[in-house]
């Protein structure tokens, strides 16, 4: 099937992990021209530059959490590939300890909020004003990409700083940017995919715990891990004017029908 994404500047954020670079592949394959953002660790995103020969992938660091950084990116992507028509929004912060509420400090909060919230909300608002700009055949193919989590849907544990901020791109900027982007460009689409767990380089020691894969899996009817580029699929066929050109404001689980959190062990109701 033809997506209609040949030519097409695909803006990713954070391009350099698991579910950025497998997007950032398939939307290559897909003949998109993509600028890949990262923050520190450019190091993945070599290959995939080798592997498509530099001239239609461009390699941009920022600090997404900063204005000027925010708008240098915007700047230097459209020189060479023209104005960004699509962005995924998939950078994002987990910290990596757990914190109840009661413990967690007002500078962890604040720095996650930072990082997944306010970051995001810089991303979308440079892309808007580039988008303002922009062709009206540009326009056409205009769309909106965030990356959500089953944390914002159901919580999480221990990270009621990162479970917050997920919400709020699922429920808040996702339902509120649906309405807004077509006053620029009139048929932008602004749509979320939330995924469960993801067999990505950041959690492969985690999901070698029985434990946790059995909190994972216990209430998900496939009973398996998502890979990648389960979630890559739906955002480039989300991205794609010919494929979803009618599909506008929806936060799409992927996440193997997971019900909901497991939250009591045998022991705690058994005892």
């Amino acid at each position: 099937m033809d997506l209609g994404l040949d030519g097409v500047h695909v803006l990713v954020t954070g391009a350099s992990g698991g579910i950025g670079l497998e997007t950032a592949r398939l939307f290559l394959k897909q003949g998109a021209k993509v600028t890949c953002h990262y923050r520190s660790n450019p190091s993945t995103l070599a290959a995939l530059q080798s592997e498509f020969a530099g001239t239609q992938v461009q390699i941009l660091q920022a600090d997404l959490t900063q204005e000027s950084d925010t708008q240098h990116i915007f700047n230097e992507a459209s020189r060479s590939f023209g104005p960004v028509q699509v962005i995924v929004v998939n950078h994002g912060y987990w910290p990596p300890e757990d914190v109840p509420v009661a413990r967690m400090t007002l500078a962890q909060w604040n720095a996650t909020v930072s990082t997944d919230l306010t970051s995001s909300f810089l991303v979308i608002r440079d892309y808007l004003n580039g988008l303002e700009r922009a062709s009206v055949a540009a326009k056409d193919k205009a769309a909106i990409v965030m990356i959500g989590s089953t944390a914002g849907k159901y919580g999480e544990a221990g990270h009621a700083d990162y479970a917050a901020c997920k919400s709020a791109m699922m429920y808040g900027l996702t339902m509120f940017m649906k309405n807004e982007i077509v006053k620029i460009a009139p048929r932008g689409r602004v749509n979320c995919v939330a995924p469960g767990w993801v067999r990505t380089p950041m959690v492969t020691s985690a999901l070698e715990n029985p434990s946790v894969i059995y909190q994972a899996l216990a209430t998900t009817p496939l009973r398996k891990v998502a890979e990648p580029q389960d979630i890559a699929s739906q955002v480039v066929l989300l991205s794609s004017a010919s494929a979803s050109g009618h599909v506008t404001g929806q936060v799409v689980m992927v996440e193997g029908g997971m019900e909901g959190r497991l939250l009591n062990r045998p022991e705690d109701v058994l005892a």
